[in-house]
C-alpha cells in the first residue's frame, strides 16, 4: 500500500519540476516576416528626374549589371521631387533621387531627406569640391548649361529679328509673349535660370528683371526640358532650356538654333542621393557606386543624354556645350535659398496655376 501511493508521488513532483523549469525557459522568438533585412534586395526604387528615355536606359543597365534586382522608377521634375520626398518623410516609397540640379539635394539634405553614403567611387568625382557633398548626402552624376532654343521657321517668318544672345535680348518686344520656360516650382532648369539672374545682377536688380521675364512668357511649364519640345513644334519663339536637352531636340529634326547669353550662363550639377529611410539600402548603395562609374556616365548619348560627366576617365560626348562664358554658380547659396526664391517668385510674379504639361 505504501509503494502503490509512492510512484504516484514521484509522477506528480516530477511534472511540478518540468513545469518549473519550463517557466525559466525563454519562448522560442517569433519567425520574423522577410522585409528586405535578412538577405541582398531584389528591388529598387528610383525617383528620375532625368528624361524618360535616360531614366529606362539607366533601368535596363543597370538590371544588366545586376540582374537580382528589379528597378521601377517614377519620372518626376526637381521640384515635384522635393515636394514628394518631403510629404512622404515619415514613410518613403523611394530609395534613391538620380538626376536634377543639386541646389534641390541641397535643400533635401537641409530638410532631413537624404542618406548620408560614404561610396567608395567618389574618389573618381574630378572636383570633389564642387561635384559632392562634404558630409556625402549626395553626388554629382552629370553637367549642363543653360541655353536658348529659338525656332528657326518663326525667325525665318520675321526678318531681322535675330535669336537672343543675352539675357537683356529677352526682354525686347520681339520677343513678347514669345517666350517659353518652365515655372521654378516645378523645375530645377527654371530655377537654375532664375538663380543665374540674381547672381547676374543682384538680387534687387535681379527681381526686376525677373518681374519683366515674366511678362514676356506665353505660358509657364512643368517641366523644364518641355519649352525646347513646344518651341521646336512651332509653340512659341524662344525657350530657356538646358543646352543639352536643345541639342536632344534638333537631333529628333526640331527647327531650333542654339544660342547662349554672352555676358555668362548657369550651370547644372545634376545630383543624386540616399533617400533617408531607403528600403532597400544595400540596392541603393549600388546604384550610387554604379553611376560613378566612368562607364557608366558614358551611357548618357546611347539615350539622347549629352550632359557631360563627373568623374575621371569618363569622355564628354559634347564638350563643346561647357565651353560657353559659365558664371561662377553657388549652389550651396542657390539651395540654401531656394524654398524662400521659388515663394517670392510664385507669390510676386508668377502663379503655378495651370502649368503647361
Amino acid at each position: 500500500m505504501k509503494t502503490a501511493l509512492r510512484i504516484p508521488l514521484l509522477i506528480g513532483l516530477a511534472l511540478i519540476a518540468l513545469l518549473a523549469l519550463s517557466a525559466c525557459v525563454a519562448p522560442p522568438a517569433p519567425v520574423a516576416e522577410d522585409s528586405g533585412d535578412t538577405g541582398a534586395s531584389t528591388e529598387l526604387n528610383v525617383l528620375c528626374t532625368p528624361q524618360p528615355e535616360w531614366c529606362e536606359g539607366m533601368r535596363i543597365e543597370f538590371e544588366k549589371a545586376n540582374p537580382d534586382i528589379t528597378v521601377n522608377f517614377v519620372r518626376m521634375s526637381s521640384g515635384e521631387s522635393l515636394t514628394r520626398l518631403r510629404n512622404e518623410k515619415e514613410n518613403p516609397q523611394f530609395d534613391i533621387w538620380w538626376g536634377g540640379p543639386v541646389d534641390s539635394f541641397i535643400a533635401a539634405k537641409q530638410e532631413g531627406l537624404l542618406e548620408a553614403y560614404d561610396s567608395p567611387n567618389l574618389a573618381n568625382i574630378k572636383d570633389p569640391d564642387l561635384m559632392k557633398d562634404p558630409d556625402n548626402y549626395w553626388a554629382g552624376i552629370y553637367i549642363g548649361s543653360l541655353g536658348f532654343a529659338t525656332n528657326q521657321n518663326w525667325l525665318d517668318e520675321n526678318p531681322g529679328v535675330e535669336a537672343p544672345t543675352s539675357w537683356e535680348d529677352l526682354l525686347k518686344p520681339e520677343f513678347k509673349g514669345q517666350l517659353m520656360v518652365a515655372h521654378p516650382s516645378s523645375s530645377g532648369t527654371s530655377y537654375t535660370a532664375l538663380c543665374t539672374v540674381l547672381q547676374l545682377m543682384g538680387e534687387d536688380a535681379g527681381w526686376d528683371y525677373l518681374q519683366n521675364y515674366a511678362g514676356q512668357v506665353l505660358q509657364f511649364t512643368k517641366s523644364g526640358s518641355a519649352p525646347g519640345r513646344f518651341v521646336g513644334q512651332g509653340e512659341a519663339a524662344v525657350g530657356i532650356v538646358f543646352s543639352h536637352d536643345i541639342v536632344a531636340n534638333i537631333e529628333d529634326g526640331m527647327p531650333l538654333v542654339l544660342t547662349f547669353p554672352q555676358e555668362g550662363t548657369g550651370y547644372e550639377i545634376g545630383g543624386m542621393g540616399i533617400i533617408k529611410g531607403a528600403k532597400h539600402l544595400d540596392a541603393a548603395q549600388k546604384w550610387f557606386d554604379w553611376a560613378l562609374e566612368p562607364s557608366t556616365q558614358e551611357l548618357g548619348p546611347q539615350y539622347k543624354a549629352y550632359q557631360a560627366p563627373t568623374v575621371e576617365g569618363a569622355s564628354a560626348s559634347m564638350p563643346e556645350l561647357l565651353e560657353v562664358n559659365l558664371i561662377d554658380y553657388d549652389f550651396e547659396w542657390c539651395g540654401a535659398n531656394k524654398k524662400d526664391f521659388v515663394d517670392r517668385f510664385t507669390n510676386d510674379i508668377a502663379t503655378a496655376d495651370n502649368l503647361k504639361e
